[in-house]
């Protein structure tokens, strides 16, 4: 095995790159990007960011509900995050007479704190290289199939023997599964709601601004960590207390400038930085196109329905942030990728990668046949993929349909369970038969849902042995997507209330019944050729792309000895670092790097409806109370831009200032920069943070919250009267 010096040969390399660029592992900070950072700035140390020995600014930074981030900002376990990241537990507290999500909430008291179920936040302890353990035998086998087997098999065991010692945590592959860490973590399940603005404010320009730069809603929400009276995680509990927060960051605010530091810490979720050409092609022309066409459909259709009242519009409304969040992800994307020439410059690059391998012939032609076997593949997955897509965005993108699917898996279980075998019988029905009847399903919307995507499914799926059963039981339908789909609705005992509660309330006798729904069988017999058919095969031609990426990786790191390679985002902890900055998204046209209230209130004045503010809003800014929270230019700046390699994931976010201070939380991309996930580009990507005193002039001024602002450490502007 060549392990021993691998590590090395991945993490110290000395040529740097733009500060901007990167999401670094904190372990690798000292050998690598320390004296780049103090060169644009930053005042500490690398053991200040992270340290497994001591406390350092890790301890502060929170994986918040499985898929984004949160900062400590109190000795008292005060969580700072995204208004967004938030939404679905305030949503759940929420009622039509008690609407936390519209009215917004702020506890007076830690007795008005809301247990939040379900939700939890995990802080990382400590990251190990486990490379040679999980790797071990793993490299002898040339199947990819074999190989991973192994790997899993390794980490599987690997996990459970330190469960055995006590110890929670997971281990996570890196550079398409050439390096391996353990990740320690600690979780905490009793997590209480504090304080979030209305969704006017929080979420201040929908969909119209989301995405997009210049912003001015306050994307923010506070919760806090209970543990027990040992300070250790423990389920909700009346009797826990407050959270003692071994580190928490200290705000700073003066303001920020542009030219300043900055720096990002969080839990970045996936970006695919090395892709070959090929991959690329295939994103921008069969991907993100067929994606953004669907969401749109399914868009149209919920949107008219949440305009319909406001118990439509509060059971819609996180469904429609999720669906429209991608679909506007996806279709800048595209649009960057486009207008940047990343695939050019992705072909450029391989030429450059087979020139530099000239001098050595047996590298030259390997590349040479890596990335021809690149193109190969993706001919080879393109139409796997479309089929995967229609099946997950039009069929799933259908409530009735996705919960059909799931008490047929639920069916499956069952008989093994009655078999005596094996099965997920208890957590599927946990998680499943709560879900009806149907809490967040209107039926005549989604019965409108299924007609429109059920006629797109076939007006676009690939006919084939996958299509086989859908498409006879079209064509008994004079191939109507219509009446396919009244015919679906109006038959099965899903849209039938009492029926289905009989049901569901005694499934292990009564599951039968439910197995022979119209819609049940329709699900069960689609889903089982979409398995043979189409996933399975799918899944052994991306392990074969897998294995392409991994060998490609080898000969960039082989090519560009001099090049500091950081590692894709994969949902775990990561430092990336910047400058305040605003950019040129097109030609004349200059994006400056603050917005201010004024900007919100010019919005506000067009009387769109994703501009509706609260009467208060309007009030406090005709009064102009922004007290210690205004800028020397006597405004209340409300959020600034940075050049931090951010993703989905780095919601929630801490930003912070070169002495480690939060000036910011992190919530979002420009649209012309959402391709940074594929190929960054430092003159239009741009990070964009919500300015902590907006923040705190929102808590303190207008939710008349500020005594939550004694628990946090504040440093103020010189001269402020506090």
């Amino acid at each position: 095995m060549k392990h021993i010096f691998l590590t090395l040969s991945l993490f110290i390399l000395t040529t740097c790159i733009r500060a901007d660029e990167g999401m670094w592992l904190p372990q690798f900070l000292k050998a690598l990007n320390i004296e780049d950072m103090k060169r644009n700035g930053f005042k500490l140390t690398a053991e200040q960011l992270y340290s497994i020995n001591r406390i350092s600014m890790k301890d502060g930074v929170a994986l918040f509900g499985g898929g984004c981030t949160a900062e400590v900002i109190s000795k008292n376990g005060l969580l700072l995050t995204n208004h967004h990241c938030g939404y679905g537990a305030i949503s759940a507290l929420s009622t039509v007479d008690k609407n936390h999500l519209k009215q917004g909430f702020f506890a007076k008291s830690p007795a008005d704190e809301l247990p939040c179920k379900g939700l939890s936040v995990s802080f990382v302890k400590s990251i190990v290289d486990v490379s040679l353990i999980i790797l071990n035998q793993a490299e002898a086998f040339t199947s990819e199939q074999q190989r991973d087997s192994v790997i899993k098999t390794h980490m599987a065991t690997y996990e459970s023997q330190k469960k055995t010692e006590g110890k929670q945590g997971f281990v996570r592959g890196f550079y398409y599964g050439r390096v391996f860490y353990w990740i320690e973590t600690q979780t905490f399940t009793d997590i209480r709601l504090v304080g979030a603005p209305p969704e006017d404010i929080g979420k201040f320009g929908g969909e119209t601004d989301n995405w997009v730069w210049p912003r001015h809603n306050a994307d923010f929400s506070l919760f806090r960590i209970y543990a027990n009276a040992q300070n250790a995680p423990s389920d909700y509990n009346s009797s826990n207390i407050p959270y003692r927060a071994p580190y928490h960051f200290t705000i700073n605010a003066t303001g920020v400038k542009e030219g300043d530091f900055t720096m990002v810490y969080g839990f970045p979720g996936r970006t695919q930085e090395y892709l070959p050409s090929a991959a690329v092609a295939f994103i921008m022309n069969q991907q993100d196109p067929l994606r953004v066409e669907i969401r749109k459909k399914r868009l149209e259709i919920i949107e008219s329905a949440m305009q319909q009242n406001d118990t439509l519009k509060l059971m819609y409304a996180n469904k429609h942030a999720g669906i429209a969040n991608a679909y506007k992800k996806w279709s800048g994307e595209l649009v960057g990728l486009k207008e940047t020439f990343a695939l050019q410059k992705k072909q450029t690059f391989e030429s450059e990668l087979i020139q530099r391998l000239e001098p050595k012939i047996d590298l030259k032609t390997n590349a040479y046949s890596i990335l021809n076997a690149f193109v190969d593949a993706y001919k080879q997955y393109a139409p796997l993929s479309k089929d995967q897509d229609l099946f997950q965005e039009c069929i799933l993108g259908v409530d009735l349909f996705r919960l059909a699917l799931d008490l047929h898996r639920l069916a499956i279980e069952l008989q093994k369970k009655k078999a005596g075998l094996p099965n997920q019988y208890q957590d599927l029905s946990q998680r499943i038969i709560p879900q009806l009847p149907y809490k967040n399903v209107n039926l005549k919307t989604d019965h409108e849902l299924g007609k429109s995507m059920l006629t797109f499914y076939f007006n676009n799926r690939t006919s084939g042995p996958a299509t086989v059963y859908a498409d006879s039981l079209y064509k008994a339908f004079n191939s109507n997507a219509e009446f396919l789909n009244f015919y679906l609705f109006q038959r099965s005992i899903l849209t039938q209330t009492s029926a289905l509660k009989a049901c569901i309330s005694d499934f292990e006798n009564q599951w039968n019944a439910l197995y022979k729904d119209p819609l049940i069988q329709f699900m069960a017999r689609l889903f089982s050729d979409y398995q043979t058919h189409v996933f399975m095969p799918a899944a052994v031609i991306e392990k074969s792309i897998a294995q392409l990426q991994r060998q490609y990786m080898s000969l960039l790191l082989t090519a560009f000895p001099e090049r500091k390679f950081y590692p894709d985002a994969n949902s775990t902890l990561r430092i990336a670092y910047g400058k305040v900055e605003g950019y040129t998204p097109k030609d004349g046209i200059y994006m400056n790097y603050f917005t201010t209230l004024d900007g919100l209130i010019e919005k506000h004045a067009t009387g769109a409806m994703d501009f509706n503010i609260p009467e208060r809003l309007k009030t406090l800014y005709t009064s102009s109370k922004f007290n210690k929270y205004a800028a020397t230019d006597g405004k209340l700046h409300t959020a600034f831009i940075a050049s931090n390699h951010t993703t989905g994931g780095n919601s929630g976010s801490p930003v912070l200032n070169a002495k480690g201070e939060l000036i910011g939380t992190n919530f979002d991309r420009n649209w012309e920069g959402t391709m940074s996930d594929i190929s960054y580009d430092v003159k239009r990507c741009r990070n964009i943070v919500l300015d902590i005193r907006f923040t705190l002039w929102l808590i303190d001024v207008y939710a008349d919250a500020g005594y939550l602002l004694k628990d946090m450490d504040i440093i103020w502007p010189k001269n402020t009267k506090r």
